[in-house]
């Protein structure tokens, strides 16, 4: 009898690992994801660094304070423009309005989709090539992005002109192309067999 609680403690064990996976479930449970520290429980250092989302930051899912979170662990090894953007950046987005932020999350989703793997890599090139730029260069392009209408900064990325080289058509030297064919076809192509009729 000294075994019988082992052994029924071993079977409910057993049963509930037999249960859990006639559900479909697994038999560990599933750990949550660690919620993100709030406003207060933010180093000073990273307040500092995320200080315009300071009003926001407590109502923020978890992924999104755990995507700042890294960001502010990256900043500090940040050039100083890349930092000036990123402040840049989480200013502008507390001001927008809630519609405007789907708005923009949608955006910047059909970007993602409709960009082709050459556009991206284009723009990183151009990215690369901004960076480069002296800084009254870049000044003057800042003044110059300020002074175009909102509309005209959100256009997405054109797709690139593909040129399709022509393609040669054989003529017959033997036989000198009939004036006939222009009355029906302005081409000059039929009877040539280098379209379909």
């Amino acid at each position: 009898m000294a075994g019988t609680p082992k052994r029924l403690g071993l079977s409910l064990r057993l049963a509930a690992a037999v249960t859990l996976a006639g559900l479909g479930l697994p038999a560990q449970s599933v750990t949550p994801p660690l919620p993100q520290p709030s406003w207060v429980e933010l180093g000073e250092t990273q307040q500092r660094i995320l200080a315009p989302l300071a009003s926001e930051w407590d109502s923020l899912e978890s992924w999104r304070r755990k995507k700042w979170l890294g960001i502010a662990e990256r900043y500090p090894q940040m050039g100083v423009e890349e930092q000036q953007r990123i402040q840049q950046q989480m200013r502008d987005w507390v001001r927008l309005t809630p519609e405007q932020r789907r708005q923009a999350r949608e955006h910047y989703r059909q970007l993602q989709q409709s960009v082709t793997p050459e556009q991206k890599e284009l723009l990183k090139q151009k990215w690369q090539e901004y960076r480069e730029l002296p800084a009254e260069e870049k000044q003057r392009l800042q003044r110059q992005a300020a002074r175009q209408s909102p509309a005209q900064r959100s256009l997405p990325i054109k797709p690139p002109v593909v040129i399709v080289p022509p393609v040669p058509v054989v003529v017959d030297q033997a036989r000198p192309p009939s004036t006939e064919s222009y009355a029906t076809d302005p081409s000059g192509l039929s009877g040539t067999g280098a379209m379909p009729q």
